[in-house]
């Protein structure tokens, strides 16, 4: 039976599966999951308190509201290094329990108290005591599971932490109808918000318990890290990383607009929901639908887009979340506004995860981790600021009423606020859009109509895993030097690499282009000549490129499919989408990290060549139009092409393609020989060992 390729999303599954098996990480995750319940349900209620105490007033409640934030944020911008070296100190399983305990009494004491000074009080204090609680928490996960699933169980604590946002927003809303139900039934005055607070109470009691009973935490303190440098000196390190580059500039910008667009609407929720006539319910389901539209966006985003230049996705995603923010202080419709709320986050979540993305690859190593630690960093201030901020702007606007000969128009500060921020978010985006110079003689729309069609063949992310580069162009080029010389290269700088060619490069290949080459064939449809050079192509990309670069090794291929696309397509007159559409379906849509297309008029190759086979002893004219469709391939696609002048000498060729290739970031060269990087040293010590020791021979043998 034929092997098949596992499809991306398959292992993922198993390995969540398995991770969450492994029993103490089970305990630990589940009470993660209450916590974090716990925590998006507290934020609901405390905002729905603080809107509830202001007894109406709408300039009150705003206010109240943005205490609520900033008293949930400013904490970890003051107190979290601090925080950290503390619980480092002390006991991890005793610390947490501790934690869960004083969180579920102070929960308690909310509503008890039900007032403005310990609402604040209380949640500052809440928000000190996870400060100590989550690197108490992250330090335990190491100890209860292997180093090789450590990844996948950050994946999951992520879920536990974001995933039970619309959980909670969901149980919010329960509790509201569930409250209004008693209430009518049984003629009493309670309250959701009262209810939720002691229901999440609970859910910290229950965190208490489960990992009271994990005695699988090792006792005393975590192991020794480096502290947190805090947020003013990540800001100005991160600063510096990043300041150089223009796309990383665009990149933060743009994200730091989504912040924008979500914090918005996270801040003016309750008030917005109040303003279209909706309680405590309504509230939730909004609040839900950020969180669910975000959760979407994040999951299929980069499925859905697949075919979309990252760097133009970004800035596209983030201009429309910022309309629909638009939309959403346009329409007063709750029910509409929830609709429009879902798709606004989706494309938050796809700015998010594709600007993430975006940093890995774009950022080199030496600089990532500041560069994280920069957006993190930034993405808190830029928070407190919008959830503190957001609310005072819709106080100091109020409520307004326009008439309009019989017709009454009201417009309050909250619409007003979510206004401009999907303004600002938009010009954000259209200015992040402009910086990333992605395909500037492509039209959006045309790559939205390609796409549609699915005929978007030319655009893509670098694989996963590994390095793929590619060598495009004419007859008598010199790729098969250029890829030898390249190899060698990389080679010497410590890479393992599989060099290869098309047509040919597996054994199925190899019969394959004896067919399509040899004058002996005869002349070959244009249509079977597409499929047999497809034909070779998805043999190639199954038994050779995807098992190298799955072991995380540099794959150079001499030819890929932008030749087919290039000489079945423009060279036979074929339509070049209808051979871009074949070779993406025949490899899977695996495109290189790198195409580089080495030009030269088609004459002067040609006049290199010693003999010719079938394809080379095509018209010139045929040759030509090859060449232009290089060229307009490159044009289209600068994220991924780079044209070299093959009109120089080799040596000269060889230079611009190694500085090039080395700008990639996942090659090992890029990776800091630092304290973060140990397992390199001694394999760089010996090889520089080597090639000290080799010249010291050959001097004393012409002695």
């Amino acid at each position: 039976m034929a092997k098949t390729l596992p499809t991306p999303a398959a292992p993922a599954q198993d390995v969540t599966r398995g991770v969450l098996a492994i029993k103490p990480f089970r305990k630990l995750w589940n009470s993660m999951v209450f916590s974090s319940l716990g925590d998006w349900l507290g934020l609901l209620a405390t905002t729905a308190m603080a809107q509830q105490l202001s007894g109406g007033d709408y300039a009150t409640a705003n206010f109240a509201i943005a205490g609520v934030f900033i008293a949930r944020l400013l904490p970890a911008v003051f107190l979290g290094p601090l925080a950290g070296v503390i619980a480092d100190k002390l006991d991890r399983r005793k610390l947490m329990v501790t934690c869960d305990i004083l969180r579920t009494a102070l929960y308690i004491s909310i509503p008890i108290f039900h007032n403005y000074f310990w609402l604040y009080t209380a949640t500052i204090l809440v928000e000190c005591i996870t400060l100590f609680w989550s690197p108490a928490k992250e330090a335990s996960v190491p100890n209860l599971v292997p180093r090789e699933r450590l990844e996948n169980a950050n994946q999951v604590t992520l879920l536990a932490a974001y995933g039970t946002a619309p959980i909670a927003a969901l149980l919010f809303t329960f509790l509201s109808l569930f409250t209004s139900a008693i209430n009518v039934t049984f003629g009493i005055n309670s309250t959701a918000i009262d209810l939720s607070l002691y229901v999440n109470a609970l859910s910290f009691a229950f965190a208490a318990f489960t990992i009271w009973g994990l005695r699988e935490i090792p006792k005393g303190a975590a192991e020794k890290h480096s502290a947190d440098k805090g947020i003013l000196k990540s800001l100005l390190e991160g600063w510096k990383a990043v300041s150089s580059s223009k796309i990383i500039r665009g990149l933060i910008v743009g994200m730091v607009g989504a912040f924008v667009a979500a914090g918005a609407v996270i801040g003016l929720a309750r008030t917005f929901v109040g303003d279209l006539g909706g309680g405590e319910a309504a509230y939730g389901v909004l609040f839900g639908a950020v969180f669910t539209g975000l959760a979407a966006g994040i999951a299929f985003g980069p499925k859905v887009f697949a075919q979309f230049s990252k760097r133009r996705l970004f800035g596209a995603s983030l201009a429309v979340s910022g309309c629909f923010l638009v939309a959403l202080a346009a329409i007063p419709n709750l029910v509409l506004a929830v609709f429009i709320v879902i798709i606004l986050g989706a494309f938050s979540g796809i700015t998010w995860v594709t600007g993430f993305t975006m940093l890995g690859m774009e950022v080199a190593d030496d600089v990532r981790g500041r560069t994280f630690a920069f957006v993190q960093s930034l993405i808190r201030v830029v928070l407190v600021a919008v959830l503190a901020i957001s609310p005072l702007i819709a106080a100091s606007i109020g409520q307004h009423t326009f008439k309009f000969q019989n017709t009454e128009i009201e417009y309050n500060g909250a619409a007003a606020t979510i206004l401009i921020a999907g303004v600002i978010a938009s010009l954000i985006g259209l200015v992040s859009y402009k910086q990333m110079k992605d395909r500037p003689n492509v039209s959006l729309w045309s790559d939205i109509s390609n796409a549609l069609k699915g005929e978007l063949g030319s655009i893509t992310g670098p694989p996963a895993k590994g390095v793929f580069i590619a060598i495009e162009g004419g007859e008598g080029i010199g790729k098969s030097t250029q890829s030898k010389l390249l190899k060698a290269w990389l080679e010497q700088e410590g890479e393992t690499v599989v060099l290869s060619r098309e047509p040919g490069g597996s054994d199925l290949g190899i019969e394959i282009r004896k067919i399509l080459l040899s004058h002996s064939t005869g002349e070959i449809s244009p249509r079977a000549e597409a499929l047999l050079y497809a034909a070779d192509r998805a043999h190639h990309v199954y038994s050779v490129i995807r098992p190298a670069l799955a072991q995380g090794d540099v794959v150079i291929s001499d030819r890929y499919f932008d030749s087919s696309i290039a000489y079945q397509g423009a060279g036979r007159v074929l339509e070049p989408g209808e051979v871009a559409r074949i070779s993406r379906w025949a490899t899977e849509s695996l495109f290189p990290t790198l195409t580089i297309i080495i030009d030269l008029p088609p004459q002067v190759g040609l006049a290199r060549l010693k003999s010719k086979d079938r394809l080379e002893s095509q018209p010139i004219d045929f040759h030509e139009r090859v060449r232009q469709e290089f060229l307009q391939l490159a044009a289209l696609d600068p994220e991924r092409y780079v044209i070299i002048d093959g009109n120089q000498s080799i040596e000269d060729t060889h230079t611009q393609i190694i500085s090039k290739v080395s700008e990639i970031p996942a090659l090992k060269r890029n990776a800091v020989e630092d304290k973060g990087n140990l397992l390199l040293r001694p394999i760089r010590a010996a090889g520089k060992a080597v090639k000290k020791a080799a010249p010291k021979k050959k001097t004393a043998t012409k002695k």
